[in-house]
């Protein structure tokens, strides 16, 4: 009995370091996330560029999950945004977008990242999309 209460207690403690350092990776994703304005520095569908559909276009998220796009220093569209750095995804939506913002509303995965930049990839019914931001 004395073992299995150790074992037991020994689950609960990790069960606890594992929520501790998942909390911390999210804390870790907002923080990059919303130290700064981004802005678009590649955009590919199915291998033609369109960067310059988002010319102009500047991004600042926020820790409340919502994010401004702005253009020429205006708060064009107002969206929601989150991010899972363990499972190197993040998704976004801008309601009743119209293009390019709602190029970037779905399912992202992250292909690579920094500090200053994310590279991220989204499939869907054949089209293969990919997005380059970088903080300002």
């Amino acid at each position: 009995m004395k073992k299995l209460l150790l074992i037991l207690s020994i689950i609960t403690i990790f069960s606890g370091c594992k929520k501790a350092i998942e909390k911390k990776g999210e804390d870790l994703v907002i923080k990059a996330m919303t130290d700064g304005q981004w802005t678009m520095t590649s955009f590919t569908q199915n291998s033609i560029d369109i960067t310059s559909n988002f010319t102009g276009y500047k991004f600042q998220y926020y820790a409340d999950k919502t994010v401004d796009a702005i253009k020429n220093g205006t708060v064009e569209k107002k969206g929601n945004w989150d991010g899972d750095g363990l499972a190197r995804t993040t998704w976004a939506n801008f309601a009743n977008a119209t293009a390019p913002l709602d190029l970037i509303n779905g399912y992202w995965h992250i292909d690579d990242s920094g500090w200053t930049y994310v590279i991220a990839t989204q499939t869907t019914g054949g089209t293969t999309k990919t997005m380059r931001l970088d903080k300002l």
